[in-house]
Parts: structure tokens; sequence; C-alpha cells
């Protein structure tokens, strides 16, 4: 089976990369089953339900997220009603939507996705360790295929956090940084690793925001408006392969060029 994890999809230029991208490569790579971190989706920060719709619609199965999905206010009053649509599983008890989720394919094969955030350098939540051990306690009742989507912004964090989960869920992947790393590998326990699977949008930019606007912040300390930005637009991500017990037998990093159409 193979598994196509897709990084951060940033603004319209990242939508654009899925809609025109995506199909394709999923003929040609032959992929079962497709996730994207959709935290920046909208504008680069946040998903609005209209978008979601639209990544849904692009044949990707399952959406994860982090801390910017509460960015646009009306999150919640639609989190719950997408069963695919994922936060961080250790925000606290009483946070709207669900943090993991278990999809059965038509030819019945079930997949687990979970999705935990980092403490280091972010916000206090609840400790993803510990989160893990519960939440991979319930999904592994019912499939042996579990991806991790590690939202984090230390590498150390996210290391660890693959050689905790070693021998106990298929692959664990790094996202938030949105600049992706060339440390993938499986681990003895067969579980695949990569610190950041990347970013999907505009690399003509500071982590998929206009150059000028980030200059500005670190030179002046002022704070101000941060735009996507459009040139350079690419879909990153990973390729899993995983064997029928979920163990991992492979990790492939995916950096795929949108071509511009020529100016007459």
């Amino acid at each position: 089976m193979k598994i196509l994890f897709i990084g951060d999809i940033v603004g319209k230029p990242g939508r654009r990369a899925i809609r025109e991208l995506l199909p394709e490569m999923i003929e040609e790579c032959r992929i079962d089953f497709v996730i994207a971190n959709c935290e920046n989706a909208a504008a680069g920060f946040g998903v609005t339900a209209e978008i979601i719709e639209e990544l849904y619609g692009a044949h990707i199965h399952v959406l994860t997220s982090g801390n910017h999905i509460w960015d646009k206010k009306e999150i919640t009053e639609f989190i719950d009603d997408y069963e695919t649509l994922l936060r961080p599983a250790n925000y606290p008890e009483g946070a709207p939507g669900r943090g993991s989720v278990v999809i059965t394919l038509p030819g019945g094969v079930s997949i687990g996705v979970l999705n935990l955030a980092g403490r280091v350098f972010m916000h206090p939540l609840d400790c993803p360790f510990r989160t893990a051990d519960r939440e991979i306690e319930k999904l592994s009742k019912r499939t042996r295929v579990i991806l991790v989507d590690m939202h984090a912004e230390a590498t150390s964090e996210k290391i660890a956090m693959g050689w905790y989960l070693d021998g106990r869920v298929s692959a664990v992947l790094g996202t938030h940084t949105h600049v992706q790393t060339a440390d993938e590998r499986v681990f003895p326990g067969g579980t695949a690793y990569i610190t950041d699977v990347g970013m999907t949008g505009p690399f003509d930019s500071v982590i998929g925001v206009k150059k000028e606007s980030i200059l500005q912040r670190f030179l002046l300390q002022i704070p101000n408006k941060f735009d996507v930005a459009k040139g350079d637009v690419r879909l990153q991500g990973v390729v899993v392969e995983i064997a029928p017990d979920g163990r991992a037998v492979g990790v492939e990093r995916v950096n795929v060029f949108l071509k511009e159409p020529e100016r007459s």
C-alpha cells in the first residue's frame, strides 16, 4: 500500500497545486490513500468549509491541521461535521473536533490517522506523548496501519516522537515548519519518519508569505499583514509504502513543481 502525505497547503497557490498536480501523481505513483495538512489553506491562516469541500473533491481522504486550525472563527461551527478533518488530539478535553480517525477503503483495508501537536515553542497543550499512548491503544484495535502527523516546531521533539512510537505506528511525519527536511528513513521497528514533509504552495517566499512582509517584520519589529506569495509553486510531501502488517518498508520525499503558463 502507498500513502501520500502532503505538506502544509498554503493559500490559493497551494490549492491550485493540489488541483493540477495531485490527480496525475495519484495515478503515476499508484497512491492508495491521501492525507494533507490544511491549516494554512485559507489565505495562509486557517481553513473554511468551502475550502474543505474543495480539497475533498481533489481526492484527499483525511485533512490534518495544527495550531492555525482555529484562525478562522467559523471553524468551531463546522469542525464537528467532518469526521476526517482533524485537529491535534492533545487539545484539552472539551475542545471541538477530533484528533484521530479510522477510514476503511473499498477493498477492506483500514487506515488510522492521528494528529498531534508539539509543546516546545508552541502552546502548552496536553502531553503529546501520553496522548499518543491513549490514542494508539484505541486505534490499534481497529487497524495495523496508523500514520501520525506530528505538528511541531522543535526538531528534537519530532524525532523523539518518532523513536517513542517506533514499532507502534506505520509513520511519524512532521509538519508546521514548511521546510522539507532530508532525513527520511524507516526506524528499526518499521516506522517511517521525516522531521518535516514540507510545504505545498509558493516558494518564492518566506515559508509561503511574501518576502517583503517578512523582511519588514524582521527589520522594523512592527506588526504588519502577512499575504500569501504567488511564485514558484510546488507540491511537497512524502510517499510511504506500507506492508500488510502495518510496518513501513519505504519512505520517499516528493517535490513537484507546478508549471506556470507561458507568457506571450
